[in-house]
């Protein structure tokens, strides 16, 4: 459903654009660093949409892929960390003898 509404978002924003793109069809005069030149205002106002839509998406493609990058480190290591805690552990047992042992010594004094 998230998809359908930003696809009907999407939609709406691109007619808006048309519409308002074909009303101003009058040309005007840009100026580049090297020179002028005229322009149907209609192209001037598509260029700009698409060179911004051009820079989101290469924005949004580089945090996908960050993402997807950040990703794949983070299942790499809960792997290997569910790895090591399914592994037994050894436990060694404690000799316990020699500690009575010290403390009966201890208590009588020898």
């Amino acid at each position: 459903m998230k998809g359908q509404w930003g696809l009907v978002v999407a939609l709406t924003f691109a007619l808006i654009i048309a519409v308002f793109s074909v009303v101003n069809v009058d040309p005007v005069q840009v100026n580049y660093v090297f020179g002028t030149s005229d322009w149907p205002l209609v192209l001037v106002i598509l260029g700009s949409v698409l060179m911004g839509a051009i820079l989101v998406l290469g924005f949004g493609m580089v945090k996908y892929y960050r993402l997807k990058r950040e990703l794949k480190a983070l299942k790499k290591e809960n792997v290997k960390l569910q790895t090591t805690t399914t592994e037994p552990e050894v436990v060694t047992p404690v000799d316990t003898t020699e500690a009575s042992e010290e403390k009966t010594v201890s208590e009588t004094g020898k």
